[in-house]
């Protein structure tokens, strides 16, 4: 018996079966990234309301103003605005690459000495 020399693959299947799973992991994920992936939740008699908090965002401009949301405020009003926001709120801060790190690092020694963990520095791609 002769034993035959392979010259070429045939890859036709094996280019099938990436075409498939290309196409289910398409599928699912456009289905996860838009949350249209029908659910049916179950009820509970004992459930309570989510309370969701609102992220808030601390801007610090180039000439080291700060703000708080879209109102100009200083050190001493942010602090006392701060301390009456619950601590579990998202805070953003938003800072100019120009303005001076001191302005930053003592907006956030402010964020921490009041307790707040969730805390998010905005940058760009």
């Amino acid at each position: 018996m002769k034993i035959k020399k392979f010259d070429s693959i045939n890859v036709i299947p094996f280019i099938d079966v990436l075409l498939v799973l290309l196409a289910i992991v398409l599928m699912t994920s456009t289905f996860i990234a838009k949350g249209i992936i029908p659910i049916s939740l179950p009820s509970a008699s004992n459930s309570e309301e989510m309370n969701i908090v609102k992220d808030i965002s601390i801007y610090i401009k180039s000439d080291n103003t700060v703000y708080l949301e879209k109102e100009e405020i200083s050190m001493v009003e942010l602090s006392s605005s701060i301390s009456l926001i619950d601590k579990k709120t998202a805070v953003l801060i938003n800072s100019d690459k120009d303005a001076k790190i001191d302005t930053f690092v003592s907006v956030l020694d402010l964020l921490k000495v009041n307790d707040f963990e969730n805390i998010s520095i905005v940058t760009k791609k």
